[in-house]
């Protein structure tokens, strides 16, 4: 079983890849739903997060409100290292659970999508990397669009990820996504063709 490792920053396009995998019959082991899943109220992660972080990043009925977390968590690297060491942590076993599960079955090929691919080392796990990326315009404009962020706080975030550069320097392959999605799609296929 190969392990093909599929990163970007924010608004690269990561999960329109993912999806496009997906559609193909590709197993998917996806690091932001697993994000999303173990942040449920009264799961023992968002206690946690709670914990850290104040009671105002919860909403009133206990889910988290995610926007007042982002806010508290990507206001300075001391914060979001609190984010991530809560966050990675369950993350990564969960990975970890479900890679196990697919040696079980007849994958051949599996995808890790994770925004902190690099950062949470599940690289060390991978057989080859994929980075997603578009550029910067386009990004910025697509993250407005999806959560209604301002400018200036998808320019903080992109700011508090890893550079393009150092993305570039550990990718096996750059899917470049500042196109139509049907480039975007003939450029995984071409990729997939040489499995």
């Amino acid at each position: 079983m190969r392990i093909i490792g599929l990163t970007g920053g924010i608004g690269s396009g990561k999960s329109t890849v993912s999806n496009y995998l997906t559609q193909k019959g590709f197993a998917i082991i996806d690091a932001d739903k697993i994000a999303r899943e173990i942040v449920e109220p009264e799961s023992e992660t968002l206690f946690k997060l709670s914990e850290c972080f104040g009671s105002n990043i919860l909403n009133s009925d206990g889910s988290l409100n995610r926007k007042a977390l982002a806010a508290i968590a990507f206001s300075s690297e001391e914060q979001k290292k609190k984010l991530d060491g809560i966050m990675l942590q369950e993350i990564i076993r969960i990975i970890n659970e479900k890679i196990e599960y697919y040696h079980t079955t007849d994958e051949m090929l599996i995808f890790i999508d994770a925004p902190l691919l690099f950062e949470a080392g599940l690289d060390q796990q991978s057989h080859e990397i994929w980075v997603v990326d578009a550029e910067d315009e386009l990004r910025i404009e697509r993250v407005i669009r999806r959560d209604g962020s301002s400018r200036e706080e998808v320019l903080s975030r992109m700011r508090k990820q890893m550079s393009r550069e150092e993305q570039y320097k550990r990718a096996d392959h750059v899917l470049n996504n500042s196109a139509t999605a049907e480039a975007l799609y003939a450029q995984i296929d071409k990729l997939l063709d040489m499995k």
